[in-house]
């Protein structure tokens, strides 16, 4: 038995996040996923919402599994043109304005130029404002400085960016000799990673699995509904690989697969879980159950949409998640292994 490689999983993980692309402006990098499928020979196909969706054949066509992970990030669109040439932002997905203070960015115009920028206090400077560091970090006091000549709102409309033209965060990926990958947007750029090479793998080791299986690479997560259509009518079990949060009275490490056994929309399937967990055991990978309190997947926009399937999460931890993210790459491989011998699973019901 052969796993999928976690070098090259991270080595694709890495070009994954690299590829901009905020909830609302996917398109490059399904075309990026897309691509890397077709040339597997997997069937795929686009859903009206800009997502992919993969499938391999099983034993038992009758009854369906699922697999979603999304592609889109974090992000934000150009609010107002200031009159000093700099740009009001709106954020795209939920984080605060105080994790993207002093990002590197880049404006995408609908026309598909792109200028580089930094986010910065509009009080930066400590030898002009005596607030600079009391300042609230908001959408009044946060903007856009263009790295072009521009000196009012007329030079900034000549480049031709406008209200509306998208605002991606420079992703800052880096790996270490200690086995982290740093990076914004493992959330969850990480699990799509991981869906990627597991798909590799099956085919790579000619693996008929048991039931039909489809992988959704949802596009519109961070806005909240990126996985609730496209679920065929034979779906029993839908699972979600998104990334486990870490803090205060969390389990979740970055070091093991995350299990999710409740999150604010309640609790997952149990009997799921509870099969998650004994793959876990039986297979010796390691995991942790955890509650993450302020979180809702794809499983949960799912369910909320009314499908009648058996829906789980599990996940690679992460760290600051929605700010300056971290994981490891025992983290990424247990996540790996435990899907691996998901996918071969009998289902629950």
């Amino acid at each position: 038995m052969a796993y999928p490689n976690t070098k090259e999983t991270i080595n694709l993980l890495k070009e994954i996040v690299s590829i901009p692309s905020p909830s609302g402006n996917t398109n490059e990098v399904i075309t990026y996923v897309e691509k890397f499928l077709n040339e597997l020979n997997v069937e795929t196909k686009r859903n009206r919402k800009g997502g992919l969706i993969a499938s391999l054949p099983g034993k038992d066509q009758n009854r369906h599994r699922m697999l979603t992970a999304h592609v889109d990030t974090l992000g934000a669109i150009v609010k107002e043109i200031k009159p000093s040439g700099r740009l009001k932002i709106d954020l795209i997905g939920g984080f605060k304005y105080n994790s993207i203070e002093g990002e590197y960015c880049e404006i995408e115009t609908s026309s598909g130029n792109k200028f580089t920028g930094t986010i910065l206090m509009h009080q930066t400077s400590v030898h002009v404002y005596k607030d600079a560091g009391k300042a609230e970090r908001n959408q009044e006091n946060m903007e856009v400085r263009i790295d072009e000549k521009v000196h009012n709102e007329e030079d900034v409309r000549a480049l031709g960016i406008e209200v509306g033209d998208f605002v991606s965060f420079d992703p800052r990926v880096k790996t270490t000799p200690a086995g982290f990958i740093k990076s914004r947007h493992l959330d969850d750029k990480a699990s799509v990673a991981i869906l990627l090479q597991l798909i590799k793998q099956l085919k790579t080791e000619n693996i008929e699995l048991p039931y039909t299986t489809h992988f959704l690479i949802s596009n519109n997560e961070e806005i909240g509904y990126g996985g609730n259509s496209n679920i065929t009518p034979e779906t029993v079990e839908y699972l979600a690989v998104d990334m486990g949060a870490m803090g205060d009275g969390q389990s979740t490490d970055e070091y093991t697969v995350s299990i999710c056994v409740k999150d604010a929309s309640g609790p997952y399937h149990y009997e799921l879980r509870k099969r998650l967990v004994q793959l876990a055991k039986d297979n010796g990978i390691g995991y942790k159950l955890d509650i993450y309190p302020f979180y809702g997947s794809d499983a949960s926009a799912a369910i909320r949409a009314g499908h009648d399937i058996v829906h789980g999460l599990i996940g690679p931890g992460i760290d600051s998640s929605h700010a300056f993210e971290r994981t490891h790459e025992d983290s990424i491989e247990n996540t790996a292994k435990l899907l691996y011998h998901y996918v071969q699973s009998e289902m629950v019901l």
